[in-house]
């Protein structure tokens, strides 16, 4: 029999689906595991799981550059390198190039992280579930949907119409939910972005159902899927979606009726007290969701958050990105006096974000998701489902505003119209998540304009630019993929 090899801990040599290149898969590593034996045990299982995780946090994904991607697509960031392998292209809103690093970078590790859940899922079913129970069969397979639909989400962002565009009518992407175990037939077409979605939310709700209510450790409460975690993920689609009567029934699972705000059930969720401890204590109640880094195991270079955000003169960082003068550092209303203008410091006559603080190799966690997220789209959807001025909203608004800048209490009159308070939520995501991959997701979940920045016009909702193509490898390889 043709034995099929599984890549990593788990799965070695998994062909990736369409978005695969040929280094990924040459030469066969020595420690192999076939696929007659990887679902032997549950310590072979678990690996897997580890591994699934491992993929996504490659610094193609959500171990770097989907955010900083998210980042400089917003107004917030100047480029200082103009190097295209670094996001030039991103920044000035041409990745026109299908065969470009950024498309292909993200379109690849995104399909690969959702193969290789495919192929475990598909695994558990055959023998993996009789080998550690049903109970334990289905967390595992939990965190396999979660990370799953973690890398749908992250795909319909970039190369997909928002779903306010159509009511999610327009070509999402090709919805893979079966395994590529070998050379094949890769044809399959783009379904709709109301598909993506429908998919996404069956695995999040799969996830919370079936996910643990918590790990027995901070660290695994925070690098691995909880029930909150599937639950705050939950919150960000449909917010993506505009659907904000289902992100208020998400995020009251989580968020307490009145402040101080804390989730009620599962992990503590909380906002600390001081928010530079975020960026040095990994593990706190606040981060719903990291990727961890270490010495012995850091990003890839260039790729890394703190390379790309940080001077030579601060970490050894390359200077990658300062901060706009013209961005939300000019905002009168961030006062000096909040804390998370500690977090920006001068180096060479530029400001720049000092969040990730760590020097070479560049080992401080990327954020996936921080309660504040939570709240703040609590407040959003609470302001716009109602179109009041409500109590509950400002409450929020004002929970992770005077965390950092206890001097500033926002009140129904500081607010004319609802519009204004949702606006006044929008301003506190780009401060509160500045260099975290928000800003990006937020103007096109609105049908904002991509602002305009110094030599770079804006580019506005209806325009080509807008969304980037599909890869050139997808596009080679499925011959039912039609380009963007």
């Amino acid at each position: 029999m043709k034995k099929k090899l599984l890549y990593a801990a788990i799965a070695i040599g998994v062909i990736q689906l369409a978005g695969c290149k040929k280094e990924d898969l040459e030469p066969v590593p020595t420690n192999v595991v076939s696929d007659l034996s990887a679902f032997d045990s549950e310590v072979r299982i678990v690996g897997q799981v580890n591994a699934i995780y491992a993929t996504i946090k490659n610094a193609g994904m959500y171990g770097g550059r989907y955010q900083i991607f998210n980042d400089i697509r917003g107004g917030d960031f100047q480029n200082d390198r103009t190097n295209v392998v670094t996001g030039f292209d991103v920044w000035n809103y041409t990745p026109s190039n299908s065969s470009s690093n950024s498309v292909q970078a993200v379109w690849s590790r995104a399909y690969y992280a959702i193969n290789l859940a495919n192929v475990f899922l598909a695994g558990m079913d055959t023998k993996g579930a009789s080998v550690v129970g049903d109970a334990k069969a289905n967390n595992f397979r939990a965190e396999a949907r979660f990370v799953r639909a973690m890398s749908y989400y992250a795909l319909l962002q970039l190369y997909a119409r928002p779903f306010w565009d159509g009511n999610g009518s327009k070509p999402g992407v090709p919805l893979r939910l079966t395994p590529n175990t070998g050379s094949g037939n890769y044809d399959l077409a783009r379904s709709t972005v109301a598909e993506v979605y429908t998919q996404i939310l069956a695995d999040l709700d799969y996830a919370e159902q079936n996910l643990p209510t918590n790990y027995t450790t901070a660290a695994l409460n925070t690098t691995r899927a909880h029930k909150n975690t599937a639950i705050a993920f939950k919150t960000r689609v449909y917010l993506a979606m505009q659907r904000y009567s289902d992100v208020i029934t998400e995020a009251n699972k989580i968020v307490s009726a009145a402040a101080p705000f804390t989730a009620p059930s599962g992990v503590a969720h909380a906002l600390q007290a001081n928010v530079a401890t975020l960026y040095s204590n990994y593990t706190t109640t606040e981060s719903i969701l990291s990727m961890p880094f270490s010495d012995v195991e850091a990003p890839g270079t260039q790729n890394q958050l703190g390379y790309y955000y940080g001077s030579a003169a601060m970490n050894g960082g390359n200077g990658e990105y300062s901060l706009l003068s013209t961005g939300i550092i000019s905002n009168t209303g961030w006062k000096d006096t909040d804390a998370r203008r500690a977090l920006i410091v001068t180096s060479g006559g530029k400001q720049y974000l000092n969040k990730y603080p760590k020097a070479a190799p560049f080992t401080d966690w990327a954020p996936v998701i921080r309660y504040p997220e939570v709240l703040l789209s609590l407040a959003e959807a609470i302001t716009r489902s109602t179109n009041t001025v409500d109590a509950r909203a400002i409450a929020l608004l004002n929970a992770v505003r005077q965390r950092s800048d206890a001097t500033t209490t926002f009140v129904a009159g500081d607010f004319a119209t609802s519009e204004d308070l949702a606006n006044a939520i929008l301003t506190e995501r780009r401060i509160e998540f500045l260099g975290e991959g928000l800003a990006g997701q937020d103007i096109t979940r609105l049908g904002l304009a991509l602002p305009a920045k110094p030599g770079v016009s804006a580019v506005q909702p209806t325009q080509q630019e807008y969304i980037w193509p599909i890869s050139s490898t997808e596009l080679l390889l499925n011959s039912l993929c039609e380009d963007n």
